[in-house]
């Protein structure tokens, strides 16, 4: 290139409008009154996104490309797939912008109107929707509704082999259902979210669907002996004959109705429904040796899927945090049920099997690939997946996500949680090449708010192998389950393994003796900084508003500001735990400001040592697990407040955390659609 500058200046021309010439971007424009048979010019748009997606393809190759899509409401056929061939190639990049004051939707769904009242004493109504379009969310005015559902009491239950039996008359009317292979169990449980559909139901007895129940039934947390029964709650969702509360609803995809029962007040002739159709909106995704480049997306609203997998006969086998067990499990007891309901070596054995949910948006084998400035709301699932498993991509490749950014966007309204990152397979901790390491993934400035609304499970930020994760600035509010948690594997993947796993009861080692790596993870140096926590922890017990898992060598939790989580926990660092220093942050109003799981008894084994607590401000005493020097655990400067009396410097680390003035976050209006 600078030869061919050199010659440019002999001529008379500079090297600065020489290289402005090669680098200029090739523009597309797109517009919903546009034409695909058209040039895609700011006068003569293109209709369609994946119109412009075929035109850039050449134009990538020589030219940075910029596509603008104009206002409006984009409702996808299928989901859009980027592979390497839809990249920056040769050093140029593609850029997907909405124009200027803009907020062009990405959707998945169909809208709904034209309802008739179908039901007057029960106030239900019913729409005409596509037949055999099938769905597990409903968005209305948007609000996410809620299936219908009713709530069982676990003393009238009794758990089977195969079934699940009703001990009260009061449901007898349960058999003459039409549509038993619809209707499902779901479980919540201490830290579980588990959902099993139904075969058939003979009399009182719900023959169910397998795998699912099996794998619903062993294991921690289960279906059967959740931890904790008194948080514990059994419920049989969806069919027509459960829906008796308002703001829920029920689909018929065979007859192409969907039912609903309004909240008191709604004119149903102003109702804004929108029904998901597709299971994903974008794929994002090359191989490990041609990975996708150079790819941004700003501006966009993505809205409108739903994720079909519980609905099927796997059910959601949920673990924790989104992870979930499918499949037939050989190692499973004949006897389960009462051997297995608090784990057993069989389980342990295919904790590193487990599966993840698919994203709305999904991107593995990638690198350097942007989102600013977007909104994700309105999903039936995860929304943002970066290098997860491979069975969580519909490229069929996972992992391999290497300098990808996410800054400056709104997540809210999710059925499941907003942003996952990493793998939990073997791959994910001990990568056969280096295209295959999750690396510098950046989370910075975004606004997650009423997410896992469906999968309560699910944190709302998951970062689990990846080397140099930094998590910053972000606000997370509205959550059931935990705001942000990084690690994953029990310290089981670690060099030398977890010890506890080599006792009787779980066994882990003694089924897979080649699985003692010497090795450590990818999972280091993340960095959990200036975020803003609170109204976290809104339903489970179990884990923390920030959260760690396995050994973690240059991680810092460092100045984040957790408060609005009473009764539970603020900062854990559960089981292998190591080289993790938590510092200088602010917690208001918790149960335990501070935890760390480890293991007691006359010789305790070190299963969580090495980490360093210093210059914390607190206004409870109250901590969990050994802080001591046997575990070499060491709780230096700190502070504890009385009430709100906090001194300067926590006032600093405060106000400082949360979303940076700079960054321009957009605040979005779920009820409107407005975006600011």
């Amino acid at each position: 290139m600078w030869r061919r500058v050199a010659i440019l200046l002999c001529a008379g021309t500079s090297a600065e409008t020489a290289l402005a010439q090669e680098r200029a971007a090739t523009e597309f424009f797109v517009s919903p009154k546009g034409d695909d048979a058209a040039p895609g010019t700011r006068e003569k748009p293109f209709r369609t996104l994946k119109r412009a997606q075929t035109a850039l393809r050449t134009a990538n190759q020589t030219h940075d490309v910029v596509v603008t899509v104009m206002d409006g409401v984009y409702r996808l056929d299928a989901p859009l797939s980027f592979t390497p061939a839809d990249g920056g190639l040769n050093g140029h990049s593609v850029a997907w912008k909405a124009a200027d004051n803009a907020h062009p939707v990405i959707s998945g769904g169909v809208s709904v109107g034209g309802w008739q009242l179908a039901d007057r004493a029960r106030n239900i109504y019913v729409a005409s929707v596509p037949k055999d379009v099938d769905a597990r969310q409903l968005w209305v005015d948007g609000r996410l509704a809620k299936r219908a559902a009713i709530e069982i009491p676990r003393a009238a239950v009794t758990f089977a082999d195969a079934a699940l039996v009703i001990d009260d008359p009061a449901y007898d009317y349960l058999a003459k259902l039409p549509d038993q292979r619809r209707i499902e169990v779901e479980g919540l449980g201490f830290f579980t979210d588990r959902f099993s559909p139904v075969e058939r139901i003979e009399g009182r007895r719900l023959v169910m669907q397998q795998p699912a129940w099996d794998n619903n039934n062993w294991g921690y947390d289960t279906l059967n002996k959740p931890y904790g029964p008194e948080f514990a709650h059994l419920y049989l969702v969806n069919s027509l004959a459960f829906l008796t509360k308002p703001d829920q609803w029920y689909l018929d995809p065979a007859a192409g109705k969907l039912y609903y029962r309004p909240l008191p007040g709604t004119d149903m002739a102003k109702v804004r429904a929108e029904l998901p159709r597709l299971p994903y909106l974008i794929s994002i995704g090359g191989s490990y040796d041609r990975p996708v480049r150079d790819i941004s997306f700003s501006g966009f609203r993505f809205s409108y899927t739903s994720w079909m997998g519980p609905s099927t006969g796997e059910g959601y086998a949920n673990q924790q945090s989104g992870a979930f067990l499918a499949g037939v499990s050989r190692s499973r007891p004949s006897d389960a049920l009462a051997s297995c309901a608090w784990g057993c070596p069989g389980f342990e054995m295919r904790r590193n099997e487990w599966s993840q949910i698919p994203a709305a948006i999904q991107v593995s084998a990638a690198q350097r690939i942007t989102f600013d400035h977007n909104v994700f709301a309105h999903l039936g699932q995860v929304a943002l997946g970066i290098g997860n498993n491979p069975d969580a991509n519909a490229s069929g490749t996972g992992y391999g996500a290497q300098a990808i950014e996410v800054s400056a966007n709104v997540f809210t309204d999710l059925a499941a949680g907003a942003i996952l990152v990493g793998g939990v397979r073997r791959e994910a901790h001990h990568p056969a090449t280096e295209g295959q390491t999750n690396r510098q993934v950046t989370i910075r400035n975004n606004r997650i708010s009423k997410v896992s609304q469906d999968y309560r499970d699910n944190s709302a930020v998951l970062s689990t192998y990846v080397d140099r994760a930094l998590i910053l600035h972000n606000d997370i509010s509205d959550a059931p389950y935990d705001g942000i948690d990084i690690g994953w594997g029990w310290g089981l993947n670690d060099p030398g393994g977890n010890p506890s796993y080599r006792t009787r009861e779980r066994g882990y080692y003694d089924y897979a003796p080649n699985l003692v790596y010497h090795e450590p993870t990818t999972h280091r140096d993340v960095i959990v900084a200036y975020n803003r926590i609170h109204g976290a922890k809104r339903h489970f017990e179990d884990g923390g508003a920030i959260y760690n898992l396995s050994a973690s060598p240059g991680t810092v939790i460092a100045e984040n500001y957790v408060y609005d989580i009473p009764k539970k926990i603020a900062l854990y660092l559960d089981e292998g735990s190591r080289f993790v220093t938590v510092r200088n942050n602010v917690v208001d109003n918790a149960a335990k400001w501070l935890n760390v799981n480890t293991v007691r008894g006359s010789f305790p084994q070190r299963i969580s040592p090495d980490n360093t607590a210093t210059g914390n401000w607190h206004n409870t005493t109250e901590i969990g697990g050994m802080w001591d020097a046997y575990q070499n655990n060491l709780i230096l400067d700190d502070h504890l407040v009385a009430g709100t009396a906090w001194p300067a410097e926590a006032r600093k680390v405060m106000e400082a955390s949360g979303i940076e003035a700079k960054a321009g976050t957009p605040s979005y209006d779920p009820a409107t659609g407005a975006v600011k």
